[in-house]
């Protein structure tokens, strides 16, 4: 794989791990009543916000199509934040949930930079590690809530 691929597939991984993020916030931010995750979330929901702004123009700069996560998924994901709210929407409870989400994307941006440290444009790593560098920071802010 050329370099211009994988910097484009590496987007392309990177904005679905972002915009899943800020939908699941979407979906889970109405089912707590808790003013302190509430803010958490709205933060949260910002600063993701913000930073596919910024990644939306990058790859738009280099040719990269964002796609949407489909309808599908975004079913799913739903109904998951539903039945493990259901029973249990506490503070400590939303913030567990969060907390694995935003571990799962830690986790595959890692492997990411891992997997392709020396085959990424510098611009592609920066914009990776900026929002690896993003979750790392609000699981720890999560953590707060438990």
């Amino acid at each position: 794989m050329n370099y211009q691929n994988l910097d484009k597939e590496v987007l392309t991984s990177v904005y679905k791990n972002a915009h899943i993020a800020l939908q699941s916030i979407s979906n889970i931010i109405g089912e707590t009543d808790h003013p302190d995750m509430k803010n958490e979330l709205s933060e949260e929901y910002d600063g993701y916000e913000k930073y596919i702004g910024k990644l939306s123009a990058y790859m738009k700069e280099v040719g990269c199509e964002p796609k949407d996560i489909g309808f599908m998924q975004k079913a799913f994901m739903f109904t998951s934040i539903k039945m493990n709210t259901l029973t249990d929407d506490s503070k400590s409870h939303v913030a567990e949930l969060m907390i694995k989400g935003t571990v799962m994307g830690i986790t595959e941006l890692t492997e990411i930079l891992n997997k392709h440290s020396n085959g990424l444009g510098e611009q592609t790593r920066a914009l990776t590690q900026e929002l690896l560098d993003l979750e790392e920071s609000f699981e720890q802010r999560l953590k707060r809530l438990l």
